[in-house]
């Protein structure tokens, strides 16, 4: 069985990686911080493949929360996840005058502890697989913005090629980059369109574009600790600040 297990998977990008991996008839396991309904675009892919899924609630601040979680995978499927895709993550917009250890332990434990502690969980299944980590374009040229966010998605980064080492062979850890790609409310279809005009290649990354990027990690069997960047090039550029503030 190819079961998924894609944390933050049932909406935003998560929905994007999880539709894309239905489609090549993976079990999926999906979790959500305080629900676990697919968006209705996800919805739509899970009833047209008909694949099998389960949507699991934890909070990936709770360390409990995050140790029950492959169990309770494993219990529900009966077997272990063959691909783990750490895709949750809290973002908060801090800086260096704003920042303080509440908010840097807090975006540490979600993006970056709980990551690992799932993978660790899965190693000691005893199982095979792979591992996708959702960082960020930004860990190659840092901005001094979002900073809580930005030094766990660097940590993030980090656990990649050391976990790549330490449980190798069983698992095989990657990490794909996103830029820009799906706006919040801080953005207009204007200034996407001006941001877009200032990566390399004039264009900003689909949502499809990176879960394909996670489905090719997922089966690339002689590829472990790399990133890949799905980000219209942003990571070849160093801004002064983040997306937002251009």
């Amino acid at each position: 069985m190819k079961l998924a297990l894609i944390t933050g998977g049932h909406r935003r990008l998560g929905a994007a990686i999880a539709a894309r991996l239905a489609t090549e008839g993976w079990t999926l396991a999906l979790h959500g911080a305080h629900d676990a309904t697919p968006d209705p675009s996800l919805a739509a892919v899970l009833s047209r493949t008909a694949v099998v899924w389960h949507g699991f609630i934890a909070n990936l601040a709770d360390s409990q929360a995050v140790n029950a979680l492959i169990p309770a995978v494993i219990a529900q499927f009966g077997v272990a996840p063959t691909l783990l895709v750490n895709n949750a993550a809290i973002f908060e917009d801090d800086g260096a005058m704003t920042a303080d250890a509440t908010a840097i332990a807090a975006h540490h434990a979600v993006n970056a502890a709980a990551p690992v502690a799932l993978a660790l969980a899965l190693y000691r299944t005893g199982g095979y697989g792979s591992v996708v980590n959702i960082v960020d374009q930004r860990i190659r040229n840092p901005v001094p913005d979002q900073l809580s966010y930005s030094l766990s998605k660097a940590a993030l980064a980090s656990a990649t090629r050391t976990l790549a080492v330490a449980l190798a062979p069983r698992l095989r850890f990657n990490a794909v980059a996103p830029g820009l790609t799906l706006p919040t409310a801080n953005y207009d279809e204007a200034a996407m369109a001006r941001i877009a005009t200032a990566m390399p290649l004039g264009r900003l990354a689909t949502p499809a574009e990176i879960a394909d990027a996670v489905l090719f990690l997922a089966g690339a069997e002689s590829i472990t600790g790399q990133t890949i960047f799905v980000d219209g090039g942003a990571n070849l550029k160093s801004f002064d600040r983040d997306f937002v503030y251009l």
